[in-house]
C-alpha cells in the first residue's frame, strides 16, 4: 500500500524510533534517511531525545483500542504543537511540514512522527501494529496489500505457526 509522504515515511520513521530503543546517532539516522527523512545529522543530544519519544510513541502501535489510539495520537499532536505549512526545499515540489525547517531537530523529529501517524489514523488506523508473537516487541506499519499483518517478520510468523502446528500434534 502506497501512502501519502506523512502516513508513510513518517509512520515508518516512528515505528523505526519505538523499534531502536537502543540504537546510536548513527544507526538513528541511517534508519530515518532510508524510511524517506532528509537529514544531513543527527548528535547524541539529538538521538537520546530521539529514543525518548520513541517511548512514547510505542502505546500507539500497541493499542488495541481505535478510540483510545486516537486520544493517544491527538495527544502527541497537541504536544508537538504542530503548525502545518507548505514547505518548498532541496528542489523538491510544494509539500506539507509540520516543524519549521528551522526548528531544532527533535521538535521536527517529533512534529513529523506525529503528523505520520496522524495521517495514518485517518486514512487506515488498522495499518499500524505489533507483533502478535508472545515476547516479539516490534511494531511495524503493515504496508502489505491485503491490510491483514499480525507478525513483524516471516520468522515470527513461523515460530507461532509451528508452536500451533506441534501444540495440535501431541
Amino acid at each position: 500500500m502506497h501512502f501519502n509522504p506523512y502516513g508513510g515515511p513518517a509512520a515508518q520513521v516512528a515505528a523505526g524510533l519505538v523499534n531502536m530503543p537502543d540504537a546510536d546517532a548513527a544507526e538513528l539516522l541511517r534508519m530515518m534517511r532510508d524510511a524517506g527523512m532528509s537529514l544531513t545529522r543527527l548528535t547524541d543530544a539529538d538521538a537520546r531525545e530521539a529514543r525518548a519519544w520513541g517511548r512514547r510513541l510505542r502505546p500507539v502501535f500497541t493499542e488495541p483500542g481505535p478510540d483510545r489510539r486516537v486520544d493517544l495520537v491527538n495527544g502527541l499532536l497537541a504536544e508537538t504543537a504542530c503548525r502545518p505549512f507548505v514547505s518548498r526545499h532541496d528542489g523538491l515540489p510544494a509539500h506539507l511540514h509540520y516543524a519549521a525547517e528551522d526548528d531544532p531537530l527533535p521538535r521536527r523529529i517529533r512534529a513529523f512522527t506525529a503528523g505520520g501517524l496522524a495521517h495514518l489514523m485517518c486514512e487506515d488506523p488498522d495499518r499500524l501494529g505489533a507483533c502478535a508473537r508472545d515476547g516479539c516487541e516490534i511494531v511495524f506499519v503493515d504496508t502489505s496489500r491485503n491490510g491483514r499483518r499480525r507478525f513483524c517478520s516471516t520468522r515470527c510468523a513461523t515460530r507461532v505457526h509451528v508452536a500451533e502446528h506441534r501444540a495440535r500434534a501431541s
